[in-house]
């Protein structure tokens, strides 16, 4: 199935405390380009799901968000530094007994000195967090697929409508090809007549240059070419894989014999029809650019 490089999908999903959003965002590009943005504390993530990204797209430029927050954070823990507590304690024993103050120290009076207590955040369940990410990320891509493939099945119509319409254009080009080498033979004859009259005229010299002319222009080897590549991008369209590279060098192809058949044309009417092919196909390499 043809799919269009161009496409956005999203998933929002609580899961085992977390609301996580995924987001997938792509458009053409030549090559396959990745690239991932989170929270900095969520970046271990990247290789996992770029590796996952690649099993179902093969090209364009891909950008992933990827969003996470904690209801309840349940992974920072209070730890007490005991023996700078014990020392602040001492030092105002310390002072009590100096100055004779009276030594009324609470537990509350420990609060105070905030660089006794230390907040550790506990290390992810990073393998666990990975796999409840990426089930959020498959949500985004099913809904990212989707676009793609509906966009590229309007590409898709355009495209084949394109190329028959370039295959009606060739076919006009064999009905006229014959007629070009009569005309050339009819001129020659005329020419020679008015040079030196009827009783000077080498029929044989006559067949000769035609042929020689003929073989000149023929384009029947283009057009045969042509034809074939035309079968082959139908072929091509039905086939269930990425094909955008492969329709684009089968366009080259394209493209090449019909600028042969143009500069060996010595016809107006083959050169109009030429330019009208050529139209074609300049449209089809423009769809082509954003198929995958």
């Amino acid at each position: 199935m043809i799919k269009s490089m161009t496409g956005y999908g999203r998933a929002q999903r609580t899961i085992d405390n977390y609301d996580i959003t995924a987001e997938i965002k792509t458009v053409n590009h030549r090559y396959l380009d990745l690239n991932y943005k989170s929270q900095r504390f969520y970046l271990f993530l990247e290789e996992a799901i770029k590796k996952h990204l690649t099993s179902f797209i093969s090209r364009g430029k891909v950008d992933v968000f990827i969003s996470i927050h904690k209801q309840v954070d349940t992974n920072k823990n209070i730890v007490i530094n005991t023996a700078l507590a014990k020392s602040y304690i001492d030092a105002l024993d310390g002072l009590s007994m100096e100055f004779g103050i009276e030594n009324d120290i609470k537990l509350s009076s420990l609060i105070h000195f905030n660089d006794i207590f230390d907040i550790v955040q506990q290390p992810e369940d990073q393998e666990q967090l990975t796999k409840v990410v990426l089930s959020v990320v498959d949500e985004a891509l099913t809904d990212l697929m989707r676009m793609r493939r509906r966009e590229g099945e309007i590409l898709g119509a355009d495209m084949l409508l394109r190329n028959n319409s370039v295959r009606s254009e060739l076919e006009k080009i064999e009905a006229i090809e014959p007629e070009t080498v009569e005309q050339y033979r009819q001129k020659l004859q005329q020419r020679i007549t008015e040079l030196v009259g009827n009783n000077g005229i080498d029929e044989n010299r006559i067949l000769t240059e035609t042929a020689i002319f003929a073989d000149k222009i023929s384009v029947t080897e283009e057009i045969t070419r042509m034809h074939s590549h035309l079968n082959e991008f139908e072929k091509i369209m039905g086939l269930g894989m990425p094909i955008g590279r492969k329709l684009d060098f089968l366009l080259q192809e394209m493209n090449r014999e019909i600028n042969t058949i143009g500069s060996k044309s010595n016809n107006i009417s083959i050169s109009k029809i030429v330019v009208n092919i050529k139209a074609e196909l300049e449209k089809i390499r423009e769809q082509l650019q954003n198929i995958e």
